[in-house]
């Protein structure tokens, strides 16, 4: 068979530039590429990179989707589907919700694909797609399969080096996909020796972890950690604000090369944080965890969502006034957002708080509800004058690390891609977005 493997396109943030759409490529296509016998033929169509051909003759179309784009995807499963192509979708919305993706697709997957994308295969072979895949029961980190890193253009990304060591996250915070009911509970951990294996592929010391929580289990961390110490790599990872309790691991991250933590904080307010079920943090230990980090030398990527239930307009102000003070490198901000399928969607929903249902506006950049404490005017100005300031070229300075080998990837995020990103997008499309991906890197981590 020819296979078409699609990612829609989304819709940008007023934030954003192509430099978010053209960061990396999806790990999902990749996955299915690599699950896929070698006796087909496997074409991957990344619409924010490039124009999805309709007119193709394949015998099967797979599409990933995320909330923002499920819209674009039905769009998308019509127009193959009108051809009488059989269209299969996936990916944590459909996972998440499954009934609301019933009728758009001959069928759905819900949950990974490792263990049923060769039946879909062989259904779609024989006529005899079922409605619905699902296969996820004990499932274990020696199943994932590796990304085929092989096909990737790397000319249209900025980093291709990104590698994922674990499925799910341990913990079930209520505005994130792993409270939906339909989300198999569970934090699996790959081989060690695999992603290793898959280090060594890549051929780069620089290498981006993107797991949902790469110390979701310390124990396997602490040991993967020890492991990579002697290849001298630089990478960045996400991680949950409980890291303040395990010095060991702070001290590994280190030691084995790590220049940057995306951390969930979400927000300073320990009543909001309490709302969501987010138990894993403490309000009251986040300056001592930056003063952790930053007296290792590692940076941070704060995450932030506004508009919880106890959230007033003030909590704007409070918080930048709280990442100046602990020079925080970088922030991402988000409007708090119902995903369908999860506890925050079905309590806003019961209380009858959820005011556009239009899922492309899903995208933590919208006000799609009726906020407890403040209007949906001042939430979403607040969103926009947070970002502003963040970024203007007065806190820029105030929040300069200490450490002068950080000013040269601090400048970097802050002035390339938050500042002047609409320049750097054209800097990219002369010169390939490869390229300068690569030449921010060497000036990053080798400039002293």
């Amino acid at each position: 068979m020819k296979i078409k493997l699609i990612q829609p396109a989304m819709l940008p943030r007023p934030m954003d530039t192509k430099l978010k759409t053209r960061m990396a490529p999806s790990l999902a296509l990749l996955t299915l590429a690599n699950l896929t016998p070698k006796e087909h033929e496997v074409i991957i169509e990344n619409e924010n990179v490039e124009s999805i051909n309709f007119d193709e003759k394949v015998d099967l179309v797979a599409i990933t989707v995320t909330v923002d784009v499920m819209n674009r995807a039905i769009e998308i499963a019509k127009e193959f589907r009108k051809r009488s192509v059989k269209v299969v979708a996936g990916g944590i919305h459909i996972t998440a919700d499954p009934k609301g993706a019933y009728g758009y697709f001959d069928a759905i997957c819900i949950g990974m694909a490792e263990r049923i994308w060769q039946r879909i295969l062989f259904d779609a072979q024989n006529d005899s797609l079922k409605e619905i895949y699902n296969d996820m029961a004990s499932i274990s980190g020696q199943e994932i399969v590796s990304p085929d890193y092989d096909i990737i253009d790397n000319s249209k990304y900025l980093y291709t080096n990104i590698i994922s060591t674990s499925r799910g996250c341990p913990f079930e915070c209520d505005f994130c996909y792993n409270s939906s009911q339909s989300v198999h509970k569970a934090y699996i951990n790959r081989p060690i020796e695999d992603v290793i294996r898959e280090i060594k592929t890549l051929r780069t010391r620089h290498i981006m972890f993107i797991d949902d929580n790469f110390i979701g289990n310390p124990s396997w961390t602490k040991k993967f950690l020890a492991q990579i110490k002697p290849l001298g790599l630089k990478y960045n990872a996400a991680v949950t604000s409980n890291i303040v309790d395990m010095s060991d691991i702070l001290d590994d991250l280190k030691e084995s090369g790590c220049q940057s933590l995306f951390i969930g904080f979400e927000s300073i307010n320990d009543k909001a944080i309490d709302s969501v079920n987010k138990v894993q943090n403490s309000v009251g230990k986040y300056e001592r965890l930056v003063e952790e980090l930053h007296k290792r030398g590692i940076m941070i990527n704060a995450s932030f969502v506004f508009g919880l239930d106890e959230d007033d307009s003030s909590v704007f102000e409070k918080t930048l006034d709280w990442i100046v003070k602990n020079k925080i490198e970088t922030v991402t901000s988000h409007i708090l957002t119902p995903y369908p399928g999860t506890r925050l969607y079905e309590n806003l929903h019961k209380q009858g708080r959820i005011t556009d249902f239009d899922l492309s506006k899903y995208n933590t950049a919208n006000v799609v509800y009726r906020p407890k404490n403040m209007t949906q005017e001042e939430l979403y100005d607040g969103y926009l004058w947070i970002y502003k300031e963040v970024y203007s070229f007065k806190n820029i300075i105030k929040r300069l690390p200490s450490s002068k080998k950080q000013w040269i990837p601090y400048l970097a995020f802050n002035l390339l891609y938050r500042r002047f990103g609409k320049l750097t997008e054209k800097v990219c499309e002369i010169i390939s977005f490869r390229r300068v991906g690569s030449i921010t890197r060497w000036f990053s981590y080798n400039i002293k």
